[in-house]
């Protein structure tokens, strides 16, 4: 029986070992979400996708359907320019060198990761002919004084942000509180059974 599921369609006949299709997989995009104006984006996860659009629509349903949130954005896992990542007490911007760059100048997002096991947040916006050349002057920016384990920097023009248009993607939120594990009462409801069990 033939089946329309590339899941099994893929999968090798008994005893065939068949060599898996070029572009077989769907790409990876890193997904950034801003939970309240005038906060810093932080990075959230990443979704598999085809394309930049489909990512943001399913980084919309994956990451803002159980909190509120005000604004998204997308990019490609393939256009981040991630530092070496440091250990202990050394900062990634220690090992940054200055890398000058004569390409026309571009806006750079950098995010930051100041503590192991969090998420990487936004520092702020730079310009520079190259992320290497992004990461150089973000150290002289960002990170005096700090220790910092990591730093992303990403092309602007490369992400897909949530426009002003979109922005009653979330206006139905905050009246579902059918959501919130706090709507269910379930502690008080806990401490009732837990009464009833000692008489």
């Amino acid at each position: 029986m033939n089946s329309l599921d590339p899941r099994v369609t893929r999968l090798p006949q008994v005893g065939e070992v068949k060599p898996k299709k070029m572009l077989d997989q769907l790409g990876t995009f890193e997904v950034f979400v801003q939970a309240k104006d005038g906060k810093a984006f932080q990075h959230e996860g990443c979704v598999h996708a085809a394309n930049l659009e489909m990512a943001y629509v399913l980084a919309k349903e994956t990451f803002t359907r159980r909190f509120t949130c005000v604004s998204i954005y997308v990019v490609d896992t393939r256009d981040v320019f991630a530092s070496i990542t440091t250990e202990g007490n050394q900062s990634t911007y220690e090992l940054i060198e200055q890398e000058p760059s004569s390409l026309p100048k571009k806006q750079f997002e950098i995010y930051q990761l100041a503590k192991r096991g969090k998420q990487h947040v936004n520092a702020g916006v730079v310009e520079a002919g190259s992320p290497a050349e992004a990461l150089w002057i973000a150290k002289d920016l960002y990170g005096a004084g700090k220790i910092i384990y990591n730093v992303w920097a990403i092309e602007k023009n490369k992400i897909r942000f949530t426009a002003d248009t979109e922005k009653d993607l979330w206006l139905t939120l905050p009246e579902k509180k059918f959501r919130d594990a706090s709507d269910y009462k379930g502690g008080d409801k806990l401490k009732e059974f837990l009464e009833r069990q000692k008489s």
